[in-house]
């Protein structure tokens, strides 16, 4: 039996869309034509190394679903990358596009590669054939690629650059996430940690019932009804985990709001420090030492974080990291979903009956799919915005989509992950054919 995080990770994003979809009454056919990958190409690469040898990895591109538009999604490199797990990532962009309102169906890549093993003439030289195996399937209005997990601007660069080599012409907008230089968006690095902000603020601002229980109880009187969240935000705990791009963001741009953060770990393990953590301090640390371990306070792991008595958790990192035999041990009264999936279908059930606020990853990560949304316009009209338009345009798209989401939930008396589902997939039916 095949119980890998990727597998689970599939049947969990399946499995909330069998129950949004039997709740709405749509017939079998439709429920297993949202389900079903429009196409999955799994592909080898073959790459000659530094040393003269030649190494085989495995690659894929999952087209979900195209319903609403291109197919859009990022290209991970990672060694412990399934099929299945780039087919759930597929799948949730599919629902996260939906959420954000975007004209974009759901697409993901990726590579079985650990790229801190390769040198950046073998990161190049695997890019670079990547796109030789996906050329024939991608463009601006079929599928659009971006980064994801250990992906950058720079590997962008080189995909984008091969694919105009192939093609024989430009084209600023068949990728996003790519350097400014080169048609990239200003705003689109710290989009996903930015959107997780606005969700967050918006959240709070519609809390009334537990501004009244809970922020009163720690002393918290000053109403926070408005726009922008006032100081007295210092006050709400949070821990991060997860520090890479994501992670890091987010923590730099809530510190810089007034919010306190206790928590913070990365792959290694974490800090926690009552008296609250500089991210900024801390990424610098991180660059000189290799780790956030030992910056401050006490050394934790990442299960512990998980369990720590906070206000705001927020899983940052990789798939699966709350499940059915440690969800029952979590505190945090709200846990914002950063990264992709975090919280398995059997955690979720936990969490749910103990009345935990969840900010699904369709939505509080959307940041990221949105300023792509708004480079691949810019790309294709060749002209581009301030910073300051782009921070706006986001904030606009992220409030808009959590609006929607909250009547949702309060309407049908739904859980926020629910509604999400719910409003994505009336989203797509509308738009199948």
């Amino acid at each position: 039996m095949d119980n890998s995080p990727g597998k689970k990770m599939l049947e969990s994003a399946q499995a909330l869309i069998k129950k949004t979809a039997e709740k709405m009454n749509l017939d079998r056919q439709t429920v297993k034509q949202i389900i079903e990958a429009e196409f999955f190409h799994e592909f080898s690469l073959i790459i000659k190394m530094d040393n003269g040898q030649k190494q085989v990895f495995k690659g894929w591109r999952v087209q979900h679903n195209s319903a609403l538009g291109p197919y859009k999604g990022g290209i991970r490199f990672h060694q412990e990358t399934v099929g299945e797990e780039v087919q759930a990532l597929a799948t949730l962009m599919s629902i996260k596009c939906a959420v954000a309102g975007l004209p974009y169906g759901g697409g993901k890549g990726a590579v079985a590669v650990d790229p801190k093993k390769l040198s950046k003439q073998e990161l190049e030289r695997l890019s670079r054939e990547f796109v030789k195996k996906i050329h024939q399937f991608i463009g601006q209005d079929i599928d659009i690629p971006a980064p994801d997990v250990n992906t950058n601007s720079q590997i962008m660069a080189w995909m984008l650059d091969e694919y105009q080599k192939i093609k024989g012409y430009k084209s600023l907008a068949t990728f996003t996430g790519k350097p400014v230089e080169m048609g990239g968006s200003l705003g689109r690095i710290e989009a996903t940690g930015r959107g997780g902000l606005f969700v967050l603020q918006a959240l709070l601002t519609k809390l009334e019932d537990f501004e009244t229980n809970f922020f009163e109880s720690r002393g918290i009187i000053t109403p926070l009804k408005r726009k922008k969240i006032v100081s007295s935000s210092s006050k709400l705990k949070i821990a991060v985990q997860g520090f890479g791009n994501v992670g890091y963001y987010f923590a730099k741009l809530v510190y810089e709001a007034g919010f306190k953060i206790v928590a913070i770990s990365d792959s290694k393990g974490g800090v926690y420090d009552e008296s609250g953590i500089d991210p900024v301090k801390l990424m610098d640390y991180k660059k000189k030492t290799g780790s956030v371990k030992d910056f401050s306070g006490k050394n934790i792991t990442n299960e512990q974080l998980l369990q720590l008595e906070v206000d705001l958790l927020v899983p940052a990192a990789l798939e699966n990291v709350i499940n059915e035999k440690n969800a029952s041990n979590i505190k945090a009264k709200i846990i914002l979903e950063l990264a992709n999936g975090p919280i398995t279908d059997e955690g979720f059930k936990i969490l749910k009956e103990k009345n935990i606020i969840i900010v699904p990853d369709v939505l509080a990560n959307s940041g990221g799919v949105i300023v792509s949304y708004l480079e691949w316009v810019q790309g294709k009209q060749g002209y581009w915005w301030s910073e300051e338009e782009v921070n706006k345009r986001l904030k606009e798209m992220m409030e808009r989509a959590f609006e929607k989401i909250w009547r949702k939930s309060k309407e049908k008396n739904l859980s926020l992950k629910e509604a999400a589902f719910e409003v994505a997939l009336e989203r797509i039916v509308k738009a199948m054919v």
